[in-house]
């Protein structure tokens, strides 16, 4: 035993890779097998699972010495449950490079966020019915002085893992808020919540905090959570949506439809807004399953009494067609990409004037 839920095991010269690969199999399968539990609150027991993921180094090809082949089969674990977890996964010699790179992009985002770094770039929501702009979304840019912009695909998920978003996110929440309050009065921003800042406990009071300092008033702010923070149904993480909207700040579900089939937890809190996640959006008018989902999506909002907003709309035909399908708003390139504060009085002004 390694770790808390980590386990190494030893194969004694196995005379083919594949020997490797069956036993690895033979393990997954013996763990996956269920187990009954006597629980006090059940009458009868209850069947659980358990699963497992694997990374296989073989010696001498991925190393000789102890160390370094348990740090091999640990970066190929680490594969195996970042791409599919319950599954197996050889170690590479690219690993250690990667994994080494990766090192290097977590202590320089850490570095980053201390330094204040990071800035937000807003995009504009607009409103389908009336061609107005409603608000803009606060997306993280980091501008690296040697690799230049880094996408937030390539530093978001260290963050998350290493707990650096709590951070990150306080921070751009911050400047979102300070940035808003200089805008007009009928324009809101919204802001990236990470269940994480959840799980820490002190959103309440940083969003207040955050608000009496900039002096942006509450129906201004748009916090957008994901399908999973409600899924956990923390007694905790609703009690502190429903003080937020007491507070007058509006909550919205993004990413919709990426997460989980069950919509009970629409049920759990009445959100202010729907956000259709992009891969749907882009393949609206090629893929009949992608276009039954926002068709059900938007006749969902409806029903509810929730607006919809459409993510990722790049082409005109696709805002056509969501229109016609009665689409509330949308975000995307074909009305603006994601732009500095510095730009964004000026982009206002010109849209204004269109």
């Amino acid at each position: 035993r390694l770790g808390g839920d980590e386990f190494a095991a030893v194969m004694e010269q196995p005379a083919d890779p594949a020997d490797a690969l069956a036993t690895a199999q033979r393990l997954m399968d013996a763990l996956s097998q269920p187990y009954q539990l006597a629980l006090q609150d059940h009458a009868e027991p209850v069947e659980v699972r358990v699963g497992a993921s694997i990374g296989i180094a073989l010696a001498p090809d991925h190393g000789t010495a102890l160390d370094q082949i348990l740090k091999n089969a640990d970066m190929a674990l680490s594969r195996a449950k970042n791409e599919t977890r319950g599954t197996f996964s050889y170690f590479e010699s690219g690993m250690d490079a990667r994994a080494q790179s990766r090192r290097k992009t977590e202590i320089e985002l850490r570095d980053a966020i201390e330094r204040d770094v990071l800035r937000p770039h807003y995009q504009p929501l607009i409103d389908l019915s009336t061609g107005h702009i409603t608000g803009f979304e606060a997306l993280v840019r980091w501008p690296h002085p040697e690799r230049g912009m880094i996408p937030p695909s390539e530093f978001i998920p260290i963050a998350e893992e290493t707990g650096l978003i709590s951070a990150l996110g306080r921070s751009m929440l911050r400047q979102a808020c300070n940035d808003a309050a200089k805008w007009p009065d009928e324009v809101r921003v919204a802001v990236n919540m990470s269940p994480l800042q959840f799980r820490v406990g002190n959103v309440l009071s940083l969003v207040m905090d955050v608000l009496k300092q900039s002096g942006l008033p509450a129906s201004r702010l748009e916090l957008e959570i994901t399908e999973t923070l409600v899924l956990e149904k923390s007694g905790q993480v609703l009690a502190t949506l429903h003080a937020l909207r007491a507070l007058g700040v509006r909550i919205s579900m993004d990413d919709f439809g990426t997460g989980y089939s069950s919509l009970s937890y629409l049920r759990s809190f009445p959100f202010d807004k729907i956000k259709v996640d992009k891969s749907f959006i882009q393949s609206v008018e090629t893929s009949v399953h992608a276009a039954a989902i926002v068709k059900a999506t938007l006749l969902l909002g409806r029903s509810l009494n929730i607006p919809v907003l459409a993510e990722g709309v790049e082409t005109e035909p696709q805002r056509r067609l969501l229109a016609e399908l009665g689409c509330d708003a949308m975000q995307g390139f074909l009305f603006a990409r994601p732009m500095a504060a510095s730009a964004f009085s000026r982009w206002l002004l010109d849209y204004s004037a269109l």
